[in-house]
């Protein structure tokens, strides 16, 4: 171990908004991606007590591609 790893400040927490009840959680459950047809996509994000009674979409990770489209 360094000093550097005892001094050196925490690293910052990745904290989202969940999207059913608008409260901040540093626990985010990925819900769904919605792209979007100019830029990225969105990801939304619920917090874990919210998650379960949300239904979940597509994800980023899942094809989105429709049988009969090219």
């Amino acid at each position: 171990m360094t000093t550097d790893a005892l001094t050196s400040p925490p690293p910052q927490l990745f904290t989202a908004r969940c999207f059913k009840c608008a409260m901040e959680t540093t626990a985010p459950v990925h819900i769904r991606w919605l792209p979007s047809p100019s830029g990225p996509g969105t990801t939304l994000y619920a917090c874990p007590h919210c998650a379960p009674t949300v239904p979940h979409g597509p994800t980023l990770d899942e094809d989105l591609t429709y049988p009969g489209t090219t």
